[in-house]
């Protein structure tokens, strides 16, 4: 299954592995693969995920204190977020009104 990056998830993401990358050398790149494995598991399994609304779920990292949220449209499944588990919950929710295409 294809995937596409809402381009604030893009940010999301990049900007967690530079964070990462400042606290310890290579651990932005550790970062960065527990997402992509994240991101696999969506692809394999899109509907095992927990759902956080009708239409949206969540799979988490399993080395960091994070989650990919995203929604399953037709055949393509769009990352709306790359959020920090402390963040406020739905902050990322406007971003389902305005999907990127692809």
């Amino acid at each position: 299954m294809n995937f596409v990056f809402h381009p604030e998830a893009e940010r999301e993401l990049n900007s967690a592995v530079e964070h990462y990358e400042h606290i310890q050398p290579g651990l932005g790149l550790l970062f960065l693969e527990e997402a992509y494995a994240a991101v696999e598991r969506i692809c394999a399994y899109p509907q095992a995920w927990a759902r956080l609304s009708k239409l949206t779920r969540r799979c988490l990292t399993q080395r960091f204190p994070y989650g990919v949220i995203y929604q399953l449209l037709n055949d393509q499944i769009l990352i709306l977020a790359v959020a920090h588990l402390n963040r406020i919950p739905g902050y990322w929710s406007e971003r389902i009104k305005t999907r990127p295409t692809a």
